[in-house]
């Protein structure tokens, strides 16, 4: 199982600082939007927009469940 997948499935499970210290060192996009999002569901919109920028994206304009399912979708592709 991929780090990204490990991640999301500690978030689907409320294990937020857990996703957050497995997720943290890693620099792929994809890592990266994971990282904002945990930052949303934290409510420091800065520091997503920063994770987010990173990935080379903007921060996303849908709901936080909508992105959270769009990256569990990702997540569990690789």
């Amino acid at each position: 199982m991929s780090t990204q997948s490990r991640a999301m499935e500690m978030l689907v499970s409320d294990q937020w600082d857990a996703a957050h210290q497995l997720i943290q060192n890693e620099s792929d996009p994809l890592s990266c939007q994971i990282h904002g999002l945990l930052h949303l569901i934290e409510g420091d919109r800065g520091n997503a927009a920063y994770w987010y920028q990173r990935a080379g994206l903007a921060l996303p304009e849908c709901s936080i469940e909508s992105e959270k399912e769009r990256l569990l979708s990702q997540a569990f592709q690789k």
